[in-house]
């Protein structure tokens, strides 16, 4: 404890608080670091969090100890990486989160003894349109939506019950495709008794109108649509085949399709007369015979069995035969219905570029297609369309020369080992966090540290060197006689006589001593008054 207090005093108060200074802020920065490295790394549990979800999610998180952090006014909440799955899984337990919205779990707490039917229907209600809201945003690009449904009672004494209808704002990422317009429609419509689709109204955010809630036929408001889609892929279809061949970029293709979206009905009857069947036959025969009576009108001639009982021969008789046959005739009815939709032509216009060389100076040089090319890119987009030459379909095939010159290929993406070393942005953060605290840390270590160990060396080799080179043999046949103490040097290092401890200490070791004190004056100086103050004692 003497030493270590004889040490602080020769060091002196300055560099003292200095030295504490320095202990304090490499202390603080290592702790940084560790801290640092130790903290998990955070990744995203869930996104776009209404704030029912987001409160019944951190306290489910804050009962569990699990660290988290919230970001972008709490819609979105980070955990840490490792743990994400499995909590995931334990508030999917939980039925967390819920969406934003009311659903069937409205009836799990509620006392149906006390509750009226008006209140029974509000709930019925808003549960239903909780649920369909939250079936609505598990479609792709939809952010949020919210479900107004009007469902109407009979009036009384009323033979026709009003029709019911939904309204639905949705919040998506970009813009809804037609016929995920039409799926949310037709998924509102089956889950509602008795709506229909063409009763439920969508808007976006913005207040577009997506789908209105008229009453209309919806075979007339998806005909420009299936024709449009129709184009679309028949478009792509030829793009492919011809970029296939000319390569990226260089072919345009346009096309347009004729509909035909009238409904026709047409029935035909058609006889066959060699086809017959006797249905049904009757035969009706008539016989009759006259006597001569010699014109005389008698009672005995017109009693019954007169002309037998008096044998008289007749004079006339006649037989008449009567058939009547009924047939069926073949008939063959036929009803051939087309539907609307029907493609009447498809005319194609596909521009190509032509083919660019290297010439000799290095320059791209342009040629054009030969016709016999030209002739088999149009042979395959005829076959790619299903070309019908009676329906009057055209294709036409045309090479010119784009404005735009050849890009350069793009670059293949990494595959195999290279594939392995993409990392995702928060990879890249924290391995550039880690590269900049290692360099502080060097830094501190090569600046700081080392330097002030040097110096402490230092001193000791100046101490040590300079404590032999003045208590040798020579140095003590230079004592005083009354004191007893040595007679020490004035400090300065010319007044040490070289003589006079010649073959005592080795001229090396003067000459050491002589260099350090050179380069470490203040040191030296503190050495020598140390050694002043023990010698007065």
């Amino acid at each position: 404890m003497q030493g270590l207090a004889d040490f602080l005093k020769g060091i002196g108060a300055a560099r003292f608080a200095a030295m504490i200074a320095v202990t304090a802020a490499l202390i603080g920065f290592f702790a940084f670091v560790i801290m640092r490295v130790t903290t998990p790394q955070m990744t995203t549990l869930f996104t776009d969090l209404s704030v029912e979800d987001s409160s019944g999610i951190i306290k489910d998180l804050e009962r569990q100890g699990i660290q988290y952090e919230i970001r972008n006014e709490g819609s979105i909440i980070m955990v840490p990486k490792d743990k994400v799955t499995r909590l995931r899984m334990k508030l999917a337990e939980g039925g967390l989160p819920k969406g934003g919205g009311v659903g069937y779990e409205v009836f799990d707490k509620s006392d149906a003894l006390g509750t009226t039917s008006f209140v029974q229907n509000i709930n019925h209600l808003r549960a239903l349109e909780g649920e369909l809201a939250r079936t609505i945003r598990a479609i792709d690009r939809i952010q949020a939506a919210r479900v107004h449904l009007v469902l109407p009672e009979r009036p009384l004494f009323a033979r026709e019950a009003p029709e019911p209808s939904a309204s639905i704002v949705v919040r998506v990422r970009g813009s809804l495709e037609p016929q995920q317009i039409r799926a949310i429609r037709h998924l509102v419509a089956s889950a509602v008794n008795g709506l229909k689709p063409q009763r439920v109204s969508i808007v976006d955010e913005a207040g577009q109108l997506l789908a209105d809630g008229a009453a209309t036929d919806p075979e007339q408001a998806v005909g420009d649509e299936r024709r449009i889609n129709f184009e679309k892929r028949m478009r792509k279809q030829v793009e492919d085949i011809v970029s296939s061949v000319v390569g990226s970029g260089r072919a345009r293709v346009q096309l347009s399709a004729d509909f035909d979206f009238n409904k026709v009905t047409q029935t035909s009857d058609k006889y066959d007369p060699e086809g017959r069947v006797l249905r049904s036959s009757q035969t009706r025969e008539e016989q009759s015979m006259t006597a001569d009576n010699n014109g005389q009108v008698t009672v005995n001639n017109e009693l019954p069995g007169n002309q037998q009982n008096n044998g008289v021969a007749a004079k006339d008789q006649s037989k008449k035969t009567e058939e009547t046959n009924n047939y069926e005739i073949s008939r063959t009815t036929k009803t051939e219905v087309t539907e609307a939709g029907r493609v009447n032509r498809i005319s194609v216009a596909v521009l190509v570029d032509g083919i660019y060389t290297k010439n000799d100076k290095g320059e791209l040089a342009y040629t054009d297609r030969t016709k016999e090319q030209l002739d088999r890119i149009a042979t395959l987009v005829r076959s790619a369309i299903g070309f019908d030459q009676k329906r009057g379909d055209q294709v036409e095939v045309v090479n010119l020369r784009f404005a735009d010159a050849p890009s350069t290929a793009p670059i293949g993406e990494p595959s195999g080992f290279l594939g392995m070393l993409q990392f995702t942005k928060d990879d890249v953060m924290y391995f550039v966090e880690l590269g900049v605290m290692m360099l502080l840390g060097l830094v501190v270590l090569f600046l700081v540290i080392r330097p002030l160990v040097k110096r402490i060396l230092a001193s000791d080799e100046v101490a040590a060197a300079i404590s032999g080179v003045l208590t040798g043999p020579a140095a003590s046949e230079e004592a005083a006689p009354a004191g007893g103490q040595p007679m020490l040097p004035s400090g300065a290092a010319s007044a040490i006589d070289v003589a006079t401890i010649q073959g005592q200490v080795h001229a090396q070791s003067v000459h050491r001593v002589g260099e350090l004190a050179e380069r470490n004056p203040n040191e030296t100086v503190a050495i020598v008054r140390q050694w002043l103050s023990e010698s007065a004692k």
